[in-house]
């Protein structure tokens, strides 16, 4: 990640207003010098979400989450810390300057680019309202039942086909071409010259999960158009279709809330339902829906998806897939029966919302929907076929990650079919193999690990409420009692600093497991009532730790046989004096 200077982080760190950053996410109520809110990690009716006014920090005294704008952010939001950083940077327009020698991309920043694609949604959008090419498609859009009002909402726009038109007000606006092409708003051709990449074409505004446009998706309303009748954006430092949700700004507070959502095929499908009410709905971007956009959604907890894909053939063999990745992953997948020729957005302007909500409630199990569409393909009279039946939808089940999932959906696989149970391997123990990536979360595991950022965890929280505790931590832990490399780079790091914040961190925090540590360190609840107690008990365990590491060392090299007599009776002495000093917690 990039390594930004202290004195930007600094600025950064002044400049942040936590009430602000909260409120945008929950309803904060102020009540005296305080702030309260129903808690986002927990479910509650009584608001225990509390932060004093002008604070830094965040507790909620029902779940124990504590912390700052940062790990608030990387905690409700999922967001990495460097993308934190950089949104808070956004939000509250501090300049964040990279240290020279470590900054390794070069050309426009993410900021420009943002800005950039912000005025270009704004220019596409003027233009569709107010200039005379774009009231034809204007028009188009009222044919297709989509209101004024909608096209307000999601910043609905035109490119406009006058050449060079969207370049010359981009250069007025103070935007370089670089920039533009860098966000893939233009295109430099062999000889030079250079093409706007949307013309003659609706266009929709592509955003990260925070807002931020990063894109467009962009529809021809006339047949000569170049192109086909949908085009992307395409790949930039800010739009990787791959892990783009579309639709997610707009859902992704009630989609965590409610770890539920609804994946549609369309970009007007999605904007339709949740311009209607369903704000949980996503559609994948710019390409077929795949593991990075099923692992967006896991990622902010989501234990339950209703496929609402078209109700063609195609869109039965994308459920199909989709639902294969929900349902390795453990997550619940239903399937919504969207008649025969129609989509989401025909299907809710002809039938409205409350048949929608309809459909909803009477849904397909996954299983179900897999045995009857897979049926069609194989003979059932015979037993040949459906021996192969049986063999398709187990192969699929057995491939699955979770052992109980697997379990259960061969058992209910079994009485779909018409099988015995045993037929279909129920009474078998199935042992789902380890994968590379299962492989690398085991180090969470790591007992060393977890005690070393319990201990981080109090020394942050004391260094920002109880200064007393932060000085016992110091007075009985030292760097060598440390284990995990990346927990003492952090440990030195606290040692030398005047101030204690996640901030601190920025510039040590070098590979993808530094960010796990990170992650692990902010979100573990805690109780501060019992924050010395909780401070003394983790100083004890890493001193035992210590302690019983020396033992070892020593008995090791008296076990070596490659000591004289003499130095193994002095190593001897030194084991059992250790031995007898039991180690202390050293209260100030």
């Amino acid at each position: 990640m990039a390594l930004y200077k202290k004195e930007s982080l600094d600025t950064l760190k002044q400049k942040i207003d936590l009430v602000e950053v909260l409120s945008s996410h929950l309803n904060l109520k102020r009540a005296g010098a305080s702030y309260k809110a129903l808690c986002p990690f927990h479910e509650e009716k009584t608001p225990s979400f509390m932060m004093q006014k002008g604070d830094t920090h965040y507790h909620c005294f029902g779940c124990g989450a504590h912390g700052d704008a940062i790990s608030f952010l990387m905690s409700h939001l999922k967001m990495s810390f460097s993308d934190a950083i950089e949104h808070l940077a956004d939000r509250f327009g501090v300049h964040l300057e990279k240290e020279e020698a470590t900054a390794k991309r070069s050309g426009p920043s993410k900021t420009q680019l943002k800005e950039a694609l912000q005025k270009a949604s704004r220019f596409y959008h003027f233009a569709l309202l107010y200039t005379e090419e774009g009231q034809k498609a204007l028009s188009y859009l009222y044919d297709r039942g989509i209101d004024l009002d909608f096209i307000r909402f999601f910043e609905v726009g035109y490119a406009p086909s006058t050449r060079d038109l969207f370049q010359q007000v981009m250069r007025a606006e103070g935007i370089p071409d670089i920039v533009l092409e860098q966000a893939g708003l233009i295109l430099v051709t062999e000889s030079g010259r250079k093409r706007d990449f949307f013309s003659e074409r609706i266009t929709f505004p592509i955003r990260d999960a925070l807002g931020s446009v990063i894109g467009f998706s962009a529809r021809k309303i006339k047949e000569e158009t170049f192109g086909g009748k949908y085009i992307n954006t395409a790949e930039t430092p800010l739009f990787k279709k791959s892990h783009v949700l579309f639709g997610l700004s707009y859902s992704r507070k009630r989609i965590a809330k409610e770890r539920r959502a609804i994946i549609v095929e369309g970009q007007i499908d999605a904007l339709r339902l949740i311009h209607t009410g369903f704000n949980f709905t996503v559609a994948g971007q710019g390409t077929a829906f795949g593991e990075g956009h099923a692992q967006e959604l896991c990622n902010l907890g989501v234990h339950h998806v209703f496929l609402a894909l078209d109700g063609d053939k195609a869109g039965q063999e994308a459920m199909v897939k989709i639902g294969d990745l929900f349902q390795k992953k453990g997550v619940e997948v239903s399937i919504v029966p969207i008649p025969e020729g129609k989509d989401p957005d025909s299907f809710l302007k002809e039938e409205g919302p409350e048949a929608f909500v309809k459909l909803l409630e009477g849904p397909q199990d996954y299983l179900t929907f897999l045995v009857n569409h897979l049926s069609k393909t194989v003979n059932l009279e015979s037993p040949s076929g459906k021996s192969e039946l049986v063999e398709m939808v187990t192969k699929r089940i057995k491939a699955w990650d979770n052992p109980v999932m697997v379990h259960e959906s061969l058992r209910r696989a079994a009485d779909l079919v018409g099988i015995p149970e045993s037929l279909i391997g129920v009474d078998v123990l199935h042992t789902v193999p380890i994968k590379r990536s299962q492989k690398a979360s085991l180090s969470s595991v790591d007992p060393d690990r977890i005690l070393e950022t319990d201990l981080l965890r109090w020394m942050l929280i004391a260094g920002q409420s109880t200064p007393k505790l932060l000085e016992i931590i110091k007075a009985n832990i030292q760097p060598i009692y440390f284990r995990t490399p990346i927990c003492r780079r952090l440990y030195e790091l606290c040692l030398q600093a005047e101030t204690l914040d996640f901030m601190l961190f920025s510039d040590c925090l070098e590979k993808e497991d530094d960010q796990v540590i990170l992650s692990e360190i902010m979100q573990r609840k805690v109780n501060l009532q019992k924050a010395e107690e909780g401070v003394i008990e983790t100083i004890r365990k890493m001193l035992q730790r210590q302690w019983m590491e020396e033992r070892e060392v020593i008995k090791a090299k008296i076990h070596s046989g490659k000591l004289s007599e003499d130095e193994v009776l002095e190593l001897a002495k030194d084991f059992d004096a250790i031995k007898k000093k039991l180690p202390e917690v050293t209260l100030l």
